[in-house]
């Protein structure tokens, strides 16, 4: 048998145990009625009815043009917007870590294997409107190891958060984290120059070009944990999310992309608007980060809020990202306020924290917009998505809610600070003893 056919047929099985046990179905269907609605993917609607049943959207539309089952629960929502639960591209909530000292390449770790999904950091990001999201290993590594899609539902193990895709051998969705620049720039056995980790990076794809070859002709291959994620990037299925700042740094990676043909997320982007030409000729897609305090490193010195203008005005397409803990989950509209805030259309803003993050995670077809068929990840605000006096006020991941500001329980993580959250911060950046 064909190992990719056998890789598939593993991951739909294992799909099939994948129930989350911290989700109860809703059985009966719910109407939320009079919200402005915005479905990201259409015009927003004024005095808007959604109907969710079962984890699933069922319908959405203008008061009147909406069929509202007779035995549906209908909840008065006037006077807030409705939109898409946030996708959070590129995130480190749960307390994970990845790759050590012993290598500057550790495409073998999983983060998966490493999330506290009982952390405290995951109930902070779903106050700030968070259902979905791409957790990280840590930083500092060229290649510091698979990531994780993970729905950001009430969780007793991390099986009930996974996100199944039989394309992969685990069976579960997730990418490749991978950098360059400064953070992997350290004493051996990592490299010392932005040269020497370009040659790492390729000498570890030419690798796994080989493995494949060796899959598709011959019987009985002995199993590579290093070299299957990279082969699962090669052949489309795995995308590869890419830490990157400076302008040349940028470059490096798409003659990378260019060179052996995986799929890439750009992330960080700092320089982003000094080549959003060559970004957008590419085809490549931007996960962006807006930052609002000085400091952090030199090489994002060329960190400007015209990115997200710039990148839309080019035609590249364009999400926004948290990286938490470098950034608050609570927070995480600030992100698209500033991109407006200098010249980005609220428009693409608004679809740079929904559809857009959504596509660079291959799940367009489930989550980013409010659409029939799709998953009910949704959130009511208070008012204006980019206005600094509204507040998230109830978050629901397929048809069950996570958050309610309202609860007296779940209010302090929306609103607390150091005391809240002592002793579950996690710092990934000293992982490996990245600066």
């Amino acid at each position: 048998m064909n190992p990719k056919v056998s890789y598939r047929l593993l991951g739909a099985l294992l799909c099939l145990l994948v129930i989350p046990l911290g989700v109860t179905a809703q059985q009966v269907p719910v109407a939320f009625e009079g919200a402005t609605i915005y479905p990201i993917s259409s015009e927003p609607i004024e005095n808007g009815v959604l109907v969710v049943h079962e984890g699933k959207i069922v319908a959405v539309g203008a008061a009147g043009s909406v069929s509202i089952p007779a035995d549906a629960e209908r909840r008065d929502a006037s006077g807030f917007i409705i939109m898409p639960g946030l996708v959070d591209t590129h995130s480190h909530i749960g307390g994970g870590d990845g790759g050590d000292r012993s290598s500057p390449l550790h495409p073998d770790v999983r983060i998966m294997d490493a999330i506290d999904v009982r952390s405290d950091t995951f109930k902070k990001a779903r106050t700030g409107g968070v259902t979905t999201a791409n957790v990280m290993p840590g930083s500092g590594h060229l290649l510091s190891g698979q990531t994780i899609y993970l729905k950001l539902r009430n969780a007793r193990t991390i099986y009930d958060m996974l996100i199944p895709d039989a394309r992969l051998r685990d069976g579960f969705a997730g990418g490749i984290k991978m950098a360059n620049g400064t953070n992997p720039l350290r004493a051996a056995p990592f490299p010392g120059t932005r040269a020497r980790s370009a040659t790492l990076q390729r000498g570890l794809f030419i690798e796994a070009e080989a493995y494949r070859e060796r899959l598709q002709n011959e019987e009985n291959v002995p199993r590579n944990l290093r070299l299957e994620p990279i082969v699962e990037a090669l052949n489309g299925d795995r995308i590869v999310h890419f830490h990157t700042h400076r302008h040349d740094d940028i470059l490096t990676v798409l003659r990378m992309q260019r060179e052996f043909g995986f799929r890439v997320v750009l992330h960080h982007v700092t320089d982003a608007w000094l080549v959003a030409d060559e970004i957008a000729a590419a085809g490549v897609p931007s996960s962006i980060i807006v930052l609002d305090t000085p400091g952090g490193k030199l090489e994002a010195v060329n960190l400007l809020y015209k990115s997200g203008r710039v990148l839309e005005e080019a035609g590249a397409e364009v999400s926004f990202h948290t990286d938490d803990g470098v950034t608050d989950s609570r927070l995480f509209f600030r992100m698209a306020a500033f991109a407006v805030r200098d010249g980005m259309s609220r428009q693409k803003a608004l679809e740079a924290l929904t559809l857009a993050a959504a596509r660079q995670l291959d799940m367009e077809d489930r989550v980013g917009s409010l659409e029939p068929g799709k998953d009910a990840d949704f959130i009511l605000l208070t008012g204006d998505p980019f206005s600094v006096y509204t507040h998230v006020q109830q978050t629901w991941i397929e048809g069950i809610k996570v958050f309610d500001r309202a609860n007296p329980d779940q209010l302090p993580y929306a609103t607390g600070g150091h005391e809240i959250f002592r002793g579950d911060y996690f710092d990934h950046y000293s992982v490996g003893g990245a600066q």
